[in-house]
């Protein structure tokens, strides 16, 4: 179990170990390529949601963590047992929300700084940062959990 919880410190510590980096080290809006022009870091601030929504609204922001924290939590221990791609898919969920939830605690707003373009649709796709792709990979794991799960069941029940 507890290295279920190791998991979600060691993102949480990458997550605010990339953004102390940008803070010191970038200026804001400054962009530095990595793959020309797919691929940059961007000093970026976000005030909201994802693509800015809600921006100011950092009360919300505060309780519904609160609340998505505590259901990881209480899901993980009640749930999790005996799946252990349902418990790193969890805690990458825990690992991200405590990432971006110390910022908006902290700083206000949160560290965006990974700016990405997709060739194919020619589209910019949003500034995000370590504790967005931590969300990001927990939905998608928990979602290969489920197509998983329910094909274990169909072939239990033939």
């Amino acid at each position: 179990m507890f290295i279920y919880y190791g998991l979600a410190l060691l993102l949480i510590l990458l997550d605010q170990l990339t953004k102390w980096l940008v803070v010191h080290n970038m200026n804001l809006g400054e962009r530095i390529p990595i793959v020309d022009p797919y691929l940059a870091l961007l000093s970026h601030r976000n005030k909201g949601a994802a693509w800015g929504m809600l921006e100011g609204q950092m009360w919300l922001f505060y309780v519904v963590t609160v609340l998505v924290v505590a259901g990881i939590i209480y899901f993980f221990h009640k749930e999790a047992k005996g799946s252990p791609l349902l418990g790193v898919s969890l805690m990458f969920l825990l690992g991200g929300a405590i990432g971006n939830f110390i910022d908006r605690l902290f700083r206000k707003e949160v560290v965006d700084f990974i700016d990405v373009l997709i060739p194919v649709v020619d589209y910019d796709f949003p500034i995000f940062n370590v504790a967005d792709a931590a969300l990001t990979v927990g939905v998608a794991l928990i979602i290969i959990h489920v197509v998983l799960d329910e094909k274990k069941k169909k072939k239990k029940v033939a």
